[in-house]
């Protein structure tokens, strides 16, 4: 089999290559062995390999193959984020305290992909607790950017992100509750999905017993790749019912709304005006919105009604986030959180204390008014099909240290936007967008800046209809432009 396929391949491209034997499980595995030892020292995205049993699997894989047999992912090596459990593995989330434990539970996606015939070949990287958009830890160290080495890959999946631009992987599973899949994504130049909140397990992360927890709302898995039509694949693969309910539950994602993209009915995000924006992203909203006009789509400013000017639904979001990945941390972190958010006296700040210092009756009235807004989106989506949006506030920025758990100081940290300072923090309105109410949001590239950094925008679907945004995203890829490869990579 000496007909070599590259490394920049689709996950799809490589998958049919194995199908005709022009290339063996064996032989693609030590392709991207070879690509992880030549760049993975400059990029730090690959951090807890299993190479051997990998291995072990491709060679299983060709085996079944030469049996006749097939499965939707056989032979094909990837990768899934470090705080996802595989048997064997370490799983510390980035955290010293757990740089020891290793899981003995596989997570529901990592079954679910081996199932499917994947070679799981290795963890990518992430930051502490999985609580920033840069990925750097004290166990693993810090995740560069493919695109710029001095920038950030984007958090929490940022070894995954840079792992996919930079020709290591083909497929990985991430998670997102804060745009952790999504900002990677349009940090580096590939595609992310967010799935719909109950399309696929949620379980299965952290160094913690693998149960289902139906109280943890708003947090995901789902999967990165170069292609959109990846995405579909590897969603196709993991979704369905969580563990306890698959006895009796079954999931029956529906097709995409269109099949050409100039049928689509595509609402534009409205400018937020105190949510500033940087304005190479915004022209690229703009640019998208334009094209997709003059290629027939039925283009208009427009959001679900009750978002008004955000600020409700945004407090709402930050309240039930910090509800939620408070619980998760240890009780000196918790007041030490809650300690530094005292230091300043603003609606974010008092939305992120309410969600630490919570009660259980306040949790299930902010359940209610979140089933305001889930509402509000099934009604917007009977007129729309994807709504467009920027996938933060800027595009990849450089690394900074920042201490855990958060200081007064790193809570006031600053990025650049169009010359003016803007709290970090404020980068998790794009993701809330979608977040708080569960929708599915696939993030995908759209150009570059003057300084040559990728471009990401998401396009939010309908609940549970997770294949029309992703067929949007594949549509507007295949039209505009999809995935390029980093320029440090152009020669490969």
């Amino acid at each position: 089999m000496s007909d070599r396929i590259d490394t920049f391949a689709t996950a799809t491209e490589m998958l049919a290559a194995l199908r005709a034997r022009r290339v063996s499980a064996v032989e693609l595995l030590d392709l991207h062995q070879r690509r992880i030892a030549r760049e993975n020292g400059a990029l730090n995205a690959i951090v807890e390999p299993d190479f051997e049993r990998a291995r072990r699997d491709a060679e299983a894989s060709d085996a079944r193959r030469a049996r006749g047999e097939d499965g939707p992912l056989q032979g094909l090596p990837m990768t899934l984020k470090e705080s996802i459990n595989v048997r064997g593995l370490r799983t510390t989330a980035g955290m010293a305290m757990w740089k020891d434990f290793r899981s003995e539970h596989d997570a529901p996606v990592t079954t679910r992909v081996k199932g499917a015939g994947a070679g799981v070949m290795a963890k990518t990287n992430v930051p502490q607790m999985l609580a920033d958009w840069q990925s750097t830890n004290p166990v693993y160290g810090r995740t560069n950017n493919p695109w710029d080495l001095s920038r950030t890959p984007g958090g929490s999946t940022g070894g995954g992100a840079a792992a996919l631009a930079a020709g290591l992987t083909p497929l990985e599973f991430g998670s997102d509750i804060g745009g952790s899949i999504r900002v990677p994504a349009a940090f580096c130049g590939v595609y992310g999905h967010r799935p719909s909140e109950t399309a696929m397990p949620r379980s299965g992360q952290f160094p913690m017993p693998p149960m289902p927890n139906a109280a943890v709302v708003m947090g995901v898995q789902g999967p990165m790749a170069r292609s959109a039509d990846d995405l579909e694949l590897a969603l196709d693969v993991a979704a369905g019912a969580e563990v306890g309910e698959d006895i009796a539950w079954k999931l029956a994602i529906p097709p995409a709304r269109r099949e050409r993209l100039g049928q689509f009915r595509v609402a534009v995000l409205p400018a937020v005006d105190w949510v500033p924006l940087d304005a190479d992203v915004a022209a690229a909203l703009e640019a998208l919105a334009s094209q997709l006009g003059r290629l027939g789509c039925q283009v208009k400013t427009a959001q679900p009604d009750g978002l008004g000017d955000h600020r409700q639904h945004y407090a709402l979001y930050l309240t039930l986030l910090a509800a939620v990945t408070s619980a998760r941390v240890p009780a000196a972190d918790r007041r030490a959180r809650l300690e530094v958010m005292r230091t300043r006296d603003d609606e974010w700040s008092r939305a992120f204390q309410r969600g630490i210092e919570s009660g259980a009756p306040d949790y299930v009235a902010w359940f209610g008014q979140r089933e305001q807004y889930r509402a509000a989106w099934r009604a917007f989506f009977r007129e729309w099909d994807v709504l467009l949006a920027p996938a933060f506030i800027v595009p990849a920025y450089p690394h900074w240290d920042k201490p855990w758990p958060n200081t007064p100081e790193s809570i006031r940290k600053t990025l650049d936007v169009n010359g003016k300072p803007v709290l970090e923090e404020l980068g998790l309105f794009c993701a809330a967008v979608a977040t708080l109410a569960g929708q599915p949001a696939t993030a995908f590239p759209s150009g570059r800046t003057r300084g040559g950094l990728p471009i990401g925008l998401q396009a939010i679907g309908p609940y549970l209809e997770d294949r029309t945004p992703i067929r949007f995203a594949a549509l507007a890829g295949r039209e505009l432009g999809g995935f390029v490869r980093p320029p440090r990579y152009e020669g490969d």
